[in-house]
């Protein structure tokens, strides 16, 4: 099996987070994709965040009939902060060290993969798709082999979805009272409202 693997905040998650996930899904011809939100994220811990209660349920309602869209509950019933590299080696475990793992983030992120924990040991685990991020350029791989020795050879490039979507603009749209409508699925848009989140 190929399984993708996208993390994140997800607070709230929006249409982008879920074209990211169908795009390496299909492009990559991934078996299923794993969403896995962030229990205590790592580089926001200073930031208010929506309860994980709340960014799990707003998930499961964005994936629910999205073939192989899948929601991993591993980050958030694991203490402490959330690194990359115990998920990544999480997951391999559980499905027995058979499955290639790919874990997709965008151009602005694999730019600054070298600041991760353990990145030598992360591409050892999983392969990496990255995506374009609006106004990054493509990150340089031999920049990045310098610093991670190997990275090149496990770094999957894909050209699409060109998404500009941020969730921090978004809970700013619904404080203010703003149709969010066009930007997270439907049932999200629901809920947040039902729930009175980032009013």
């Amino acid at each position: 099996m190929k399984t993708g693997v996208l993390g994140g905040t997800f607070d709230p998650v929006h249409r982008g987070h879920i074209m990211m996930a169908e795009e390496a899904r299909d492009a990559l011809s991934l078996s299923e994709v794993l969403l896995v939100p962030a229990g205590q994220p790592m580089l926001k811990v200073n930031d208010r965040i929506t309860s994980a209660e709340h960014r799990l349920a707003m998930l499961r309602l964005a994936v629910a009939g999205r073939q192989n869209l899948k929601v991993s509950t591993m980050e958030i019933e694991r203490p402490g902060p959330s690194f990359t590299v115990d998920t990544v080696a999480g997951l391999s475990e559980q499905h027995g060290g058979r499955d290639e793992i790919y874990f997709i983030l965008g151009w602005d992120s694999l730019e600054q993969f070298p600041e991760w924990r353990d990145p030598a040991r992360l591409i050892g685990m999983c392969f990496l798709a990255a995506m374009p991020r609006p106004g990054w350029p493509r990150p340089d791989l031999e920049a990045l082999e310098a610093d991670v020795p190997g990275i090149s050879e496990r770094v999957v490039f894909l050209e699409k979805p060109q998404v500009d979507i941020s969730a921090s603009a978004i809970r700013e749209m619904a404080a203010r009272g703003e149709s969010i409508d066009h930007l997270v699925p439907g049932p999200v848009a629901d809920y947040i409202k039902e729930h009175k989140l980032y009013t």
